[in-house]
């Protein structure tokens, strides 16, 4: 196998999938597993450039390079090491991650770039095949006692994290089940739960306490945040983006994050199925083009949807980079993902006007124009095109419009500063108006990407362990120990 010349003589490959006909019937992940000498060349076709952009393209800083590295020299225990010296939890980031460090490789210049994600996903596969991912808890504790306020990617980074400090932490989830939106809002087919779980017993043996149904500043009091040295606010951004015109109050028009969080509850044995939340011989209509919507498309194909479309406000990306999106930023390109491929008609350049009722309430059809983008002084304005409405048949509108931001309710009781969309406000080192209370994640920055949610998670939990210790040896962004060579 050729290093040198390895991203001449290797094409990229991709993990190859289940056909659409057999995968629809589960929720299950269905990708085929790849075999060690074809990821082995994956990673040769890593160029050992000058300067890897990929680094600049990861918001947790992963050391891409050198796991390649380790990969493609066959010593999985030691890309293990690297890749968990920057990121907690690579098997989540490796399904998950839109992998702008990808967009950033400078092989991608000039031909498909490493598949970094690939690899990044088999690392820890490998890991908790081989049984080298144990748990590693603190030789000794500080005294310090640390609550968590949320189980996302951001709350579980910063747990871990502390305990290693060897702080008492304890994460606080107001659902049933640990997880955030990994558990419910990720469908099966893109992350089976056991993923979660086998790290989260993991979590729990290196001595971190998890509570479920707790609902801080809901069921559990505020004050008795007071008990706890600091406090780290990892809640999310869960206020969902409305879509006000007529008829959205009606039957059949439900939020995408509602409709995939009950399936999510139904495949894990928590809930029993309502024809409300199921797309079963239904006409669906997503709105929204990113990947909530998406997974909206995968799920009600699962169900059995008599259609499924989707609506798009923004014009259709070009299928390649552009001007306006230059080598190494991220390009707005066109996107199809497995659950596109799955079946769904995909309309760009769409406004929805009116949810038209039966008599009974009930949604029977969309009512949509047509719409393009204006530039005016440097700025884009939508406007209508005349003489394009368009009536749709429609028995489910699932809205797949992000978020505006976190809830109130936490902020407001604990006396935190906000910004325009509710997120809370911190300095550089994610420490709020109040000393002893930091945020990350979503809750801190507003609606982002799994990848973002650790890093955030990890930096906030180094700052918290200076703020009680006055000093941290946590490592910062990018700054993991390379093992030994």
């Amino acid at each position: 196998m050729d290093k040198l010349k390895g991203f001449i003589k290797y094409k990229r490959k991709e993990e190859k999938t289940e056909p659409v006909s057999k995968r629809l019937n589960d929720y299950k992940e269905f990708t085929q597993e790849m075999s060690k000498e074809e990821l082995q060349e994956q990673g040769a076709r890593c160029m050992d450039c000058g300067i890897p952009f990929c680094h600049s393209g990861c918001p947790l800083g992963n050391l891409i390079p050198d796991f390649n590295n380790a990969v493609y020299k066959n010593d999985w225990k030691k890309a293990l090491d690297i890749l968990h010296s920057t990121n907690n939890f690579p098997e989540f980031t490796g399904r998950l991650c839109p992998a702008p460090c990808e967009s950033a490789c400078v092989l991608g210049i000039i031909k498909p770039p490493v598949a970094i994600e690939l690899i990044e996903k088999y690392i820890p596969e490998r890991g908790f095949k081989e049984g080298w991912i144990t748990p590693t808890p603190p030789k000794t504790r500080t005294g310090k006692k640390v609550a968590v306020v949320g189980s996302g990617p951001a709350g579980l980074a910063a747990a871990q994290q502390l305990n290693r400090a060897g702080h008492t932490v304890t994460v606080f989830e107001r659902d049933q089940k640990i997880g955030g939106l990994l558990r419910y809002g990720i469908p099966d087919f893109k992350m089976e739960k056991r993923v979660i779980d086998r790290r989260l017993e993991i979590l729990e043996e290196e001595g971190i306490e998890f509570k479920t149904n707790v609902n801080v500043g809901v069921n559990y009091e505020v004050e008795k945040l007071k008990n706890f040295d600091a406090v780290v606010l990892c809640g999310g951004a869960t206020r969902k983006r409305e879509l006000p015109i007529p008829g959205a109050e009606n039957n059949g028009v439900v939020q995408a994050m509602d409709f995939l969080k009950r399936n999510n509850q139904i495949v894990d044995g928590l809930a029993e199925p309502v024809a409300d939340l199921n797309a079963r011989d239904k006409h669906v209509i997503v709105i929204g083009g990113g990947d909530t919507g998406s997974d909206c498309v995968g799920t009600s194909n699962r169900h059995g949807a008599k259609s499924v479309t989707n609506f798009e406000i923004m014009p259709m990306p070009s299928e390649t980079r552009t001007d306006a999106s230059p080598w190494p930023y991220w390009p707005f390109t066109l996107k199809t993902t497995s659950s596109h491929e799955e079946g769904v008609e995909r309309n760009w350049s769409i406004s929805t006007k009116e949810f038209i009722t039966d008599n009974e309430g009930n949604l029977k059809a969309l009512k949509t124009i047509e719409v393009e983008w204006i530039q005016e002084e440097g700025r884009p304005r939508l406007q209508e095109i005349a003489g394009t409405e368009k009536e749709w048949p429609c028995d489910l509108a699932l809205l797949a419009l992000g978020f505006t931001g976190p809830e109130k309710t936490l902020s407001e009781k604990l006396g935190l500063e906000v910004d325009e969309r509710t997120n809370i406000k911190a300095k550089n080192n994610y420490q709020t108006n109040v000393p002893n209370i930091f945020t990350a994640g979503d809750m801190r920055r507003g609606q982002s990407l799994i990848v973002w949610a650790i890093s955030e998670g990890r930096e906030a939990a180094r700052s918290v362990d200076e703020y009680l210790m006055g000093s941290t040896e946590l490592p910062t962004k990018g700054d993991g120990d390379l093992p030994e060579a």
